[in-house]
């Protein structure tokens, strides 16, 4: 196997024996095939549409296949040969529309291949197709097309949550479409390359409009919601990862139960959704960032639900508890295909839950872009006045990776008039911390989840409208932590955007080479973290 798509890769270069995430190399092997095999896709899709031919089910099946590829999100291999045959089956049948209409079409090797019929062989065939196999002559094409297949990932991901919530747009699945089918291309130049990453970004931007709309619409907008950490006494059932309607369905088939529903990792901004906090069973939130789920799901005493991404090896201890739905998956954990989630209240019901009231601390959650730009005027004024020097948006994914600490420590050292906004399980380096008021505006802002970047963006475009500057005039500094690729896509967005200065950690991507880092330094000025002491004394002076 050859694996790189996350931050945490071995060795900052990339996984060759098993992932750090976990990931076997026979799963790593039907992941290859299956973006291989989507690739293929794409490039019939692509002479689809120029015949005004276009698949619904197509789209949504190869948002929903990119997305299981995504770092933690499904893990079992026996679940991947189903996905690989029905990319071929639909890819054939896509041709036969393109054939009925304009008559035999030449496709590229990714097109025209056929799977083998047992999982040995398929593992042996996805052993052909991963990143070290496709070779290009140039160095720097071949980085920027792997930039540009984890950033659709990313946007993949966006575009299939949104689709749950009956939200699409075609742009969006053309584009994904055109992008795979592009890395296809051996004559593909580095400038066609960087033109197409930044496309990336833009229709990224568009797909995480659309979830938006859909979680808003269903939800409605997110409010200032208090948010306790502690427990309440009674049987629990604990929500993981990103998906509102799946939280939406598990809340809706609970209540009356006698169980109490937390929320774990990027789940915590739910609570601010006036849809979702109306259920008076959905009580607070447990734990911290995915990358201690191990050890806080064993204390748990309840039933546990995976929705998206962010799975781990379950620990012996609750393996019988714990569920998979959607597109996650481990070998040996009951997945939940159908949305009925009785199997896991039963479960939480069969389970002691917690034997006494434990309050603890509580956190604010529900600063998206509604209920900043309702004081946006405050906002402005306290900038005019001196009162807000400068605002940070220190968000991004969090890990286990050594040098994250430097989160926590640019929060804590941030000077006492500044603000900080914060999005993604990043928070989780800091998301307890209590840093005050300015005027009455919170210094800590919590945005979201990474899904709700589209939020983060819109609160800068309104501010920097209000102040009558670009965003790079705002004084607002960047300053993210990557993980997996929906963070790529997200960083794709912010360059499309032209925005500037910022500054990314803790180790830069093992798939961008000095060349391609050296363009974006140079045209973006991206850079790396230093120390926390470092970056403030350089944006602050």
């Amino acid at each position: 196997m050859f694996c790189y798509q996350c931050e945490q890769t071995a060795g900052g270069t990339g996984c060759t024996r098993f992932g750090v995430c976990g990931k076997s190399p026979e799963v790593a092997a039907l992941q290859d095939l299956l973006v291989y095999a989507l690739k293929g896709l794409s490039a019939v899709a692509v002479e689809a549409r120029k015949h005004g031919i276009t698949d619904g089910e197509v789209n949504r099946f190869t948002c929903e296949a990119a997305f299981s590829t995504l770092t933690n999100v499904n893990f079992d291999p026996e679940r991947f040969p189903p996905m690989i045959s029905e990319a071929v089956e639909l890819r054939e049948r896509l041709k036969g529309k393109v054939k009925a209409k304009a008559g035999a079409r030449e496709y590229p090797d990714a097109a025209l291949f056929k799977p083998e019929k047992t999982l040995e062989a398929l593992i042996k065939q996805g052993a052909m197709h991963g990143i070290m196999s496709d070779v290009d002559a140039d160095a720097d094409v071949h980085s920027l097309k792997w930039l540009l297949v984890f950033g659709i990932k990313g946007v993949a991901a966006y575009a299939d949550h949104a689709a749950l919530l009956g939200q699409e747009d075609e742009a969006v699945y053309a584009f994904i479409h055109e992008g795979l089918a592009a890395t296809l291309d051996p004559e593909k130049t580095v400038e066609e390359m960087i033109g197409l990453v930044l496309k990336c970004g833009e229709i990224n931007l568009r797909a995480m409009e659309v979830l938006d709309a859909g979680n808003t619409g269903h939800y409605g907008h997110p409010v200032p919601t208090r948010v306790p950490l502690g427990q309440r006494k009674g049987k629990a059932l604990l929500v993981s990862g990103h998906d509102l309607m799946d939280l939406e369905k598990i809340l809706e088939q609970s209540e009356g139960k006698g169980v109490y529903v937390y929320t774990h990792g990027e789940m915590l901004p739910t609570h601010g959704y006036p849809e979702l906090k109306k259920h008076k069973h959905f009580y607070g939130h447990y734990g911290t960032a995915w990358q201690n789920q191990r050890r806080e799901f064993s204390q748990f005493p309840g039933a546990i639900v995976m929705t998206t991404n962010c799975i781990q090896k379950p620990q012996e201890s609750y393996k019988d508890n714990i569920f998979t739905t959607g597109l996650v998956g481990w070998p040996g954990v009951t997945h939940i295909e159908d949305k009925d989630f009785t199997q896991a209240i039963e479960k939480a019901l069969e389970m002691p839950g917690f034997k006494e009231d434990a309050p603890g601390k509580e956190v604010t959650v529900g600063f998206a872009r509604n209920a900043v730009l309702d004081v946006a005027g405050t906002v402005v004024n306290a900038v005019k006045d001196k009162k807000i020097r400068h605002f940070f948006l220190v968000g991004g994914c969090d890990g286990a990776k050594p040098g994250r600490s430097y989160y926590t420590e640019f929060v804590e050292k941030a000077p006492k008039d500044t603000v900080v906004l914060t999005l993604a399980c990043g928070k989780f380096r800091f998301f307890d911390k209590e840093l005050g008021e300015i005027g009455g505006i919170p210094r800590l802002l919590d945005v979201g989840q990474c899904n709700d970047a589209y939020s983060a963006v819109q609160i800068a475009v309104a501010l920097a409208d209000a102040f009558g500057v670009g965003v790079n005039e705002l004084p607002l500094s960047i300053i993210l932590s990557w993980y997996e690729q929906k963070a790529v896509a997200i960083l794709l967005t912010l360059l499309h955007l032209g925005i500037k200065d910022i500054r990314i950690g803790p180790s830069l991507p093992a798939f961008v080479t000095p060349n391609v880092l050296k363009v974006l330094a140079e045209n973006f000025n991206i850079m790396p973290i230093a120390t926390p002491d470092e970056d403030l004394e350089a944006i602050l002076g």
